[in-house]
Formats: C-alpha cells, structure tokens, sequence
C-alpha cells in the first residue's frame, strides 16, 4: 500500500444510468487521473535490481480507484508510452462506448494524447482496470490497478486488503524476458511467469494477529498462471467471485482458485496461536507448487474469540436471465498443441492448421480465428434477451472466458448444476470440461467474448456478441 499512488476527488456533473443503477445524485462522482507510463518496480528481493515496467502513474499495481456503489467514474487516461493503448474497466457493466476496446468501442488512445472515461457503478465489489490493446504485453509489463466499488453497508472487519497476484518471466538480472509472441507460449498454457508478486512486491511474510478478522480481496492479474492457494489450518469463506456476492462458504476442498483475470473476496479468521506462522502455498501446478506467503502471527493477540458479525454481502442489481426462453448456443473451444484442429476460418477465408501456424494463430471459437478486435459476431442479440453459452472445450488446455460488460450466471459443469449459481464475468473451462452459463443482453453494443489467458486471445480465441434492436 506505500507504493501506490491513490489519487482520489470529486467533481458534478451528471451522467446516464444502466437498468438496474442505483439512483446516484449529481455530486457523487470520483474523479481521478492516470497516466501510462514507463516505470521502475522492485519485484523480486533488493539483492537484485529494480525492474524497468510500464504502469499507470509508474507504478505497479497501478493505483488503487476506489468508489461507492451509485457513483459516477470519471478518470482521464494520458498515454505516455511508445505505443497505442486503451483501458478496459474489467467486470464493470458500463456504456458500450466506455469499454475500451481498440477499433471497436473507440480508436485507440495514441501516445501524447489522452481519452476519459465516465461512467456509473451499478455493482459493488472488486473489479480491475488494464489495457485491451497489446494487452499480451502491456499487461505482462505490469500495466493494470484494482477497482474496488464499496457497498453501501459493507462487513465489519479488523481490515480490508487487496492483492493483486501477478507473475513475471524476468532474468537472472531482474529484468522481463522478451519474447510475449512465443509461439510455444501461445500454442500451450500461455505465458508462465518465474517469478510470483503480490501488489508488485516478492511476497515474504504477512504479519496478523489471532482473534483478527479480514477481509481479503484477491485479483489475479497473470497473463496465463492459474492460482490455487491453500490456508493451512485455516478456513477462509468465499463470499464474492468476481465482485459479485455468494453465501458464505469454504473454498471448494479447502482451495481458493483463480484464473487470470477472476477475483474472490474472502473472509479470513485468524484463528492461529501466538508466534505460530503458516505458509499459504500455491498448488495449481503441481508439479511446481510453491510457498506464496507466511501468515506470522505476532506475540501479543487482538482478542480472545473471533468476531461474529454476518457477513452475507447484499446482492447487485443484475438481471436475471430466463433459461426457459433463452437462445441457446454451443461454443466449441479448439485448437492449441496436442489438439485436434485441422483448420479453421481467418478473415472470411478457411486456412489448414499448418498455414494458420505460420501466422502465429493456434486458437478458435467455434471454428473461427480471430485477427484483432474487429470481428464478425458470434451472435446477435436483441436488447433484453437471454442467452444460453454451453461452452465445450475440446483442447488440452484450460481457459478463462471473459465476456464484457456484463455478469453470468454459471448453471452446469459437465451437466451437473452449481451449487450456487454464481453470478461471474470470468469463467475457467478445464480441459475437456463442458460450462454452461446464461445472461440476459442488457446493454447494446458490440461486447467482446475471448479467453483471458492473454496469448490464447492473441492467437486466435476472441469472438464477440452484437446487442442491438
């Protein structure tokens, strides 16, 4: 939290709501200035040099934007890099026009000039801002910042926290490895990184106190890493994925998972002795399992029982979708190494797989291969219908589907219902595994629909839904 720059005031000025918005009166709008930018950040231990990075204000993360629910956003972005960008207000259900999609809901921003967004915040929760253009790289440079939208009435906790979980492919001298085109990268699992930041620091110990209760906020910013973190002996309660509220419960088998881009909110009792200390270990690749962070307990505790406030956050405005008269549609997920696509449809135009490789393109939705932004839909919806995605991923690898501007409900995996129906804007497909989610098209436009494991867009798995009447 002493790196971040957390730049925050107010300004009046009005501005349209999303079905669903909370009434917001003229004088509750944050505004706030972010410039991209090159910077310096120390990722790894001081043994080591800092790290040339590009971030927002110079910094990684960027700094924290932290509203109310019913406010207005407003930031004005200066570009400041070699390069065109954008920003995407990742899990925000927004104007079309604000959604900072390069060629498609604006022209990229070009480096010397600057664009502001505007908006309303209809949902409380946790959400993250990062570029939509070359975002394989300007993310993988540490190009994002948290988004943390208040309820009106939130949890009472000891403390609140957000991490932001990234890693980098650095050298032996601190420094990023090029190369975020590889094309074994691309055609596997993405772009693994060596070294593992939390809030763009090394993360060594977290320091707490039995009796103490937390609320932890974790965003997974990756390009490609999955995180599966283990508490031992403790048991950490869900109670929001991707912003979005959920009854209280324990990670599925003790496990807290997030795919690249996902949030979870988490309540964390401290339920150690004095002086005990605890690792928190990731353990997605098994193979490679590791010690995330220590939770070290001090000497003296906050208080003998733990708290026993509720915790049940209040639900958001969304619109429930009606899978009884909803357009249904099938999404294969095909290609990458070990896959068996023979080709597939690039600009119009079909192309074997040997011909699309060469073009650095492994990936497709639906037999379709996208090259940038500016695609053909997947789907046509009109204003108020619900949809139906039962998506299929027939490849050797997992992936995270993203859809923008709007929240889904996950119904079914492999043909089993959910237990809670959560409501995510994100969603990991794992190998060979079947997901089905539904949601209602609230809001025209043209919303992309890709996976979030940045080189699996890059090459080739990025489709989007057309909203209109």
């Amino acid at each position: 939290m002493n790196r971040r720059n957390f730049l925050r005031g107010t300004a009046i000025l009005t501005c349209g709501l999303l079905p669903g918005t909370p009434p917001v009166s003229a004088t509750q709008v944050q505004a706030f200035s972010l410039s991209a930018e090159p910077g310096q950040a120390q990722l790894v231990p001081e043994e080591y040099p800092a790290t040339d990075v590009w971030g927002y204000n110079g910094l990684v993360p960027g700094p924290e934007l932290r509203t109310r629910q019913g406010e207005t956003l407003h930031v004005t972005v200066r570009n400041r890099l070699p390069e065109e960008t954008t920003v995407h207000w990742h899990g925000i259900r927004l104007p079309n026009a604000m959604d900072g999609v390069p060629h498609v809901t604006q022209p990229p921003i070009a480096p010397g000039s600057a664009f502001t967004y505007e908006f309303p915040l209809p949902d409380a929760g946790t959400f993250w801002y990062h570029p939509h253009m070359n975002s394989i790289e300007q993310v993988g440079r540490g190009m994002y910042g948290a988004l943390i939208v208040e309820e009106p009435d939130p949890p009472t906790v000891d403390r609140e926290l957000v991490w932001i979980l990234d890693d980098w492919r650095l050298d032996m001298d601190a420094r990023i490895v090029e190369g975020f085109d590889n094309r074994h990268d691309l055609s596997h699992g993405g772009r693994i990184g060596n070294a593992v930041t939390i809030n763009g620091e090394f993360p060594d110990i977290f320091r707490t106190r039995s009796g103490e209760r937390i609320r932890l906020r974790l965003i997974n910013a990756a390009n490609s890493r999955i995180f599966a973190l283990e508490f031992p002996s403790h048991e950490p309660q869900v109670i929001a994925i991707d912003g979005h509220p959920v009854p209280p419960h324990p990670a599925d088998s003790g496990v807290v998972t997030l795919a690249p881009s996902m949030r979870m909110d988490l309540i964390l009792d401290m339920t150690g002795s004095p002086g005990q200390k605890f690792p928190v270990v990731d353990r997605y690749y098994r193979q490679s399992a590791y010690r995330l962070i220590d939770l070290a307990y001090e000497e003296a505790p906050l208080r003998a029982n733990l708290p026993d406030h509720g915790i049940q956050l209040p639900a958001n405005p969304l619109p429930e979708p009606d899978p009884e008269s909803a357009i249904i549609r099938t999404v294969e997920l095909e290609g990458g190494a070990m896959g068996a696509m023979d080709g597939a449809t690039l600009n119009g135009k079909w192309q074997d797989i040997r011909a699309l490789v060469r073009q650095g393109k492994f990936w497709a939705i639906n037999g379709t291969v996208s090259d940038g932004h500016v695609l053909d839909p997947l789907q046509h919806l009109k204003p108020g219908q619900s949809m139906v995605l039962d998506m299929r991923n027939n490849t050797a690898w997992p992936h995270v589907m993203h859809l923008h501007g709007h929240a889904f409900r996950v119904l079914a995996r492999n043909g089993e219902p959910t237990r809670f129906r959560e409501w995510q804007d994100s969603v990991l497909v794992e190998r060979h595994e079947t997901v089905q989610i539904a949601f209602v098209a609230d809001s025209p436009g043209d919303w992309m629909f890709h996976c979030h494991m940045l080189g699996h867009q890059m090459s080739g798995m990025m489709s989007l839904i057309r909203i209109k009447a």
